[in-house]
């Protein structure tokens, strides 16, 4: 029995997160819908006499600094806010996620965060409250959605911190390719640009498009991913801090082996949908090519949709216990 309590206090000590990145919006589902795909942020936080952070990965430098560390702010803050008291962590993280480039970063940071103080603080919330949470914190669901559920997440707000998710793994195989530029873009930045009303045609158009959207994944219908990923809301608006985009969109009307682009949340990436008979090596080539002629270079990153969200099967709420 003593074994047993030992080991159980150890658990509670100690917590692993994966979180992947996501991409919002995706065309036309602004501030809707997300996807998460495969590359991720992992922490591992125990309890400790003071708050440290080890970092490897990208961006080591951002993720490794104590102050003003997104994840520890946002800990802290829940902490503070449900009565608990702040219990100082030291965190190991490996991230793969670029920073401030359209692909999650700061929702998989912000749930990092939740997550722990769930975990430490006992707070035994549901995975609406979670999600709520950090949607509340980012303005928008879609994000947080995704990375806590995986696979294809349609998101809204239910009350100041409660979400409705639906989820959906889509049918088949989707191949990515996410093009990343060398400077990020702050989305409140690329925020800033939007109109503040739009026409009844640009907001038909887009309800339009959503819901073909998530016809083309349900269905598997990838011949119907080009007319759905048009949009009318935000990425007109963002293509001139974002010059990847229409760069990526005039090759996507031409090669056969690239299903559509759009805006990776709010820039400046371009998620790049691939026909799985075209390798990535043979995508990349051709992404390439394309964007030397126009003069403008990114990192190019194969990836795929991702069914494993950072909270999928509660595997990390069972060290609670």
């Amino acid at each position: 029995m003593r074994t047993a309590k030992k080991s159980r206090a150890r658990a509670s000590s100690s917590i692993e997160l994966v979180l992947p990145a996501t991409s919002a919006n995706l065309g036309p589902a602004f501030d809707a819908a997300a996807l998460a795909f495969a590359l991720f942020l992992k922490v591992r936080a125990q309890t400790a006499a003071e708050f440290s952070i080890t970092a490897r990965g990208r961006d080591p430098e951002i993720c490794s600094r104590v102050e003003n560390h997104l994840i520890l702010a946002t800990y802290r803050e829940v902490l503070q806010e449900a009565g608990k008291s702040v219990q100082p962590l030291v965190l190991d993280i490996d991230n793969q996620i670029p920073i401030g480039k359209g692909c999650g970063s700061s929702a998989a940071a912000r749930l990092a965060g939740i997550a722990l103080a769930v975990h430490f603080g006992k707070l035994r919330w549901r995975d609406s409250r979670i999600v709520g949470e950090a949607s509340r914190r980012e303005h928008h669901p879609d994000n947080a959605a995704a990375c806590w559920m995986g696979g294809l997440a349609v998101a809204r707000m239910s009350a100041e911190s409660e979400a409705q998710v639906a989820c959906v793994i889509p049918k088949g195989k989707w191949p990515l390719l996410l093009a990343v530029p060398d400077e990020a873009l702050p989305t409140e930045e690329a925020r800033r640009v939007l109109p503040a009303q739009y026409s009844r045609a640009d907001a038909v158009s887009n309800v339009q498009n959503s819901m073909l959207l998530l016809a083309a994944f349900v269905q598997g219908r990838r011949d119907l991913l080009a007319a759905a990923l048009e949009d009318r809301m935000h990425q007109p608006y963002r293509a001139p801090l974002c010059p990847l985009l229409p760069a990526l969109q005039e090759l996507a009307a031409d090669a056969p082996g690239i299903l559509g682009v759009a805006l990776s949340g709010a820039g400046p990436s371009v998620l790049i949908f691939l026909d799985d008979k075209v390798g990535a090596e043979r995508a990349k080539a051709q992404v390439r090519k394309h964007l030397q002629a126009q003069g403008l270079r990114a990192e190019l990153m194969a990836t795929a949709i991702t069914k494993r969200g950072a909270g999928q099967g509660k595997a990390w709420l069972r060290r609670l216990s």
